[in-house]
């Protein structure tokens, strides 16, 4: 790929760390730490020794059935004990584990004691119900405690839990349940979003007619909004009756290191969802290592990861590695727009929120509505930003630098993916940065950029991302599909590696720049082109807030860029803005960036975790079938 000038001026704009976050880092040598985690296996067995085991692993790592790996073998744990029963015997005890708040003002707190007793309580009920270990729970509820307490509840009792994200569709719901074969539901009344209450019961209702496996359906009264109790699929219960008179003690399950933990569907941006499966001990491991060492996790940080616990990011990094470190995790139910675009920066000012972890996407669509909104509150309790799903464009990380991070805040912009369970490419707080890269690979962690053929890319040439070696929060399949977990992520690159989807190219000082998904990669007259690369470039002109690139056919060049770009407040699409969004990302890219249409658009057809589902795009430009549309925003 050519390169511009004005890239290489991007790839050297360093920002150094913050150094009074550096003095009680909890890793205060990157290089250091990376150099260690070249003993890989030493390196993951000390991060478990944070745990408390029923009895310690034998192997550390199981490469006899390659690809599928096993971690900790023949260890005994439980992840519900290790993220709050061990806490109560501690200072802990009284901390508040999950603070709760919603877009009306609501909140609830629940410490460490309290999540305990709840938990036990749901365990107890759950095995009332002919819940057993390896049995099927799924969820289909609001960002509420009570989804958390379920969760928590299957892990203590050895049941695998799937949680079914609550805005998708009635056919998306009713794919997941069977496929997963769940006996137990657990959902609600209503969800809270901007203003209205969506009547989750409803969807249930319709869904429970087409899922046969279901014996029981419990109702969480979480938004108040009138429902109808049937018996369409099994029997159906409220919540809070369910609990009463259930113990506030329930025994622990042990559970071997790679016993199934839950099942999670894949965002779908890249065609059919697939089920992936991740398992116990080394899913602990990884996420809650990562997170202390990226977001530097102390005593008294108030933790807030704006994800959905429908997808990977909620469950790893907004219920999981808080509660695994004994911190307190933010729980919000509510989108970042309503009742205005301020509403975020309040929650920060009010609770004193000190770790925030959002996405790009998130942050692009705040980016619309100026600074005014940030500048109204006290960000000054924020000491660590973060970024994850799309690639984070310079423009998006700057505006968060600026006028969320006031200039002293770093971000730690993640590269991972719901496979991998973990972060896998990341910045230390110790690090030097550099707007629109992750860095580089997470001690212990293994990867590399390469050709089809497995070799390393030079410097600056477009490549595919894969991991070279296990890792410990790495999926163990696709459930009930081991053929597909093969032939989807193993096979296509020589040297057993993992390969991501991804590409991306290095640096000179070896940080990976993702380019976005290979599919999506344009090939315009012989040369690669990343399609967060051309977006980035779009979204660095002032007018434009967030955009989207496909390739469009062309008998000269092969492909030509078209793109879908939302402007900000106050700008249209004239004919002069067009000749200016032309020469500027030329500038920005060289001559390889040929432009075919610009066109404005309100919304891109987005899944619900946020990431832009081009295929969509592309599948219109061409008159084409759309395919599967569970996970489309609105869709």
């Amino acid at each position: 790929m050519v390169k511009s000038a004005n890239k290489l001026d991007n790839e050297k704009k360093v920002f150094k760390p913050n150094y009074m976050l550096v003095e009680e880092a909890h890793v205060k040598n990157w290089e250091a730490e990376i150099e260690k985690g070249k003993d890989m296996e030493k390196y993951w067995a000390e991060k478990a020794e944070q745990f408390e085991w029923f009895q310690k692993w034998d192997q550390v790592l199981d490469e006899s059935n390659k690809p599928f790996y096993k971690w900790f073998t023949n260890g005994k744990i439980n992840l519900a004990y290790n993220a709050v029963d061990r806490w109560i015997h501690t200072d802990k005890r009284n901390q508040v584990a999950i603070l709760y708040a919603n877009e009306r003002g609501d909140e609830k707190k629940l410490t460490y004691y309290e999540l305990y007793r709840e938990v036990n309580k749901m365990a107890n009920a759950l095995k009332n119900l002919g819940v057993e270990k390896g049995d099927t729970v799924s969820m289909y509820m609001p960002m509420c405690p009570e989804l958390l307490i379920s969760m928590l509840a299957c892990n203590k009792i050895g049941a695998v839990h799937s949680v079914v994200y609550s805005g998708l569709s009635v056919g998306a719901f009713v794919e997941r349940m069977n496929d997963a074969k769940a006996k137990i539901l657990v959902t609600a009344d209503g969800t809270f979003r901007r203003g209205k209450v969506i009547d989750l019961k409803k969807i249930v209702d319709e869904a429970m007619l087409k899922c046969h496996t279901i014996e029981t359906t419990i109702v969480v009264k979480h938004a108040g909004n009138p429902i109808h109790m049937s018996e369409l699929s099994g029997k159906e219960i409220f919540y809070d009756t369910l609990l009463e008179g259930e113990p506030d003690e329930c025994p622990v399950e042990e559970m071997d290191s790679e016993d199934p933990l839950f099942i999670l569907y894949t965002s779908g941006s890249t065609g059919k969802p697939k089920a992936v499966l991740h398992t116990t001990a080394g899913y602990m491991v990884g996420v809650a290592t990562t997170l202390k060492t990226i977001f530097d996790i102390h005593n008294g940080d108030l933790w807030w990861c704006t994800g959905d616990i429908g997808w990977i990011t909620g469950h790893s990094y907004l219920i999981y590695g808080p509660l695994l470190l004994g911190t307190t995790t933010l729980v919000y139910e509510g989108a970042p727009d309503y009742p205005d675009p301020g509403i975020w920066w309040k929650i920060v000012e009010k609770y004193g929120v000190t770790k925030l972890y959002t996405s790009p996407t998130a942050i692009r669509h705040l980016m619309r509505y100026g600074n005014k909104y940030p500048t109204v509150y006290n960000l000054s309790s924020l000491k660590i930003l973060g970024s994850v799903g799309e690639p984070m464009n310079p423009a998006a990380w700057m505006w968060l630098y600026r006028n969320i991070g006031q200039e002293k805040t770093p971000i730690m912009d993640t590269w991972w993916q719901t496979e991998t369970g973990m972060h896998m490419i990341s910045p230390l707080p110790v690090s030097h940065l550099k707007p629109g890269t992750p860095t580089l690979p997470f001690p212990g962690v293994d990867i590399d950029v390469v050709d089809e053929n497995g070799n390393p890319v030079p410097v600056g040439e477009d490549g595919y991302v894969v991991v070279k070696k296990p890792w410990p929060a790495m999926f163990r399949t696709l459930y009930k599909d081991e053929k597909r977990f093969v032939n989807v992520y193993w096979k296509d690159i020589p040297g057993g590696v993992y390969r991501a989807g991804d590409m991306a190219r290095k640096d000179e000082d070896g940080y990976i720049w993702i380019q976005g998904r290979s599919d999506d990669v344009l090939k315009i007259a012989g040369h690669r082109v990343g399609t967060s690369e051309v977006e980035a470039a779009f979204s660095s002109h002032p007018a434009v807030a967030e955009a989207a690139v496909i390739g469009k056919s062309d008998p000269v060049k092969g492909q030509v860029i078209k793109a879908f770009v939302i402007l900000k407040e106050g700008y249209k699409l004239t004919t002069k803005l067009i000749s200016e969004l032309q020469r500027h990302v030329r500038y920005e890219l060289g001559p390889v960036a040929v432009l075919g249409d610009i066109v404005q658009v309100d919304n891109l057809p987005k899944t619900r975790s946020g990431k832009i589902m081009r295929r969509v795009l592309r599948a219109r430009e061409e008159g084409k079938d759309l395919g599967d549309l569970s996970t489309l925003e609105d869709g």
